[in-house]
């Protein structure tokens, strides 16, 4: 089934299901704190490992103790689909794990 981007109000409402995400232009985007720098890592390592599954990239930024993301979909001219929500979420579930609060 081919990637549709989504609509402005499809983003809206998806948005409002993920506390901490919001729309960054043509993008979503969160940040998260971590205890150390060491935690932070080792979700990035998380993240990457289910980027891989999903085969769909988000630009990470790993610093001290902090991760940010910021995800489109480049197939479809860098618009915000379904595979952009569908990797938030996977994230959303272990980031607890992770020590994210």
């Amino acid at each position: 089934m081919p990637v549709e981007p989504l609509s402005q109000k499809d983003i809206e409402d998806r948005l409002a299901e993920l506390p901490g995400w919001s729309l960054d232009g043509d993008r979503i985007a969160r940040s998260y704190h971590l205890a150390s720098h060491f935690a932070a890592t080792a979700m990035v390592v998380h993240i990457a490992q289910v980027q891989e599954e999903l085969g769909h990239h988000a630009d990470v930024t790993l610093g001290y103790n902090t991760v940010a993301l910021t995800v489109n979909t480049h197939s479809v001219g860098g618009a915000v689909t379904a595979l952009d929500f569908e990797l938030a979420h996977r994230i959303e579930q272990f980031a607890p794990a992770h020590g994210v609060g």
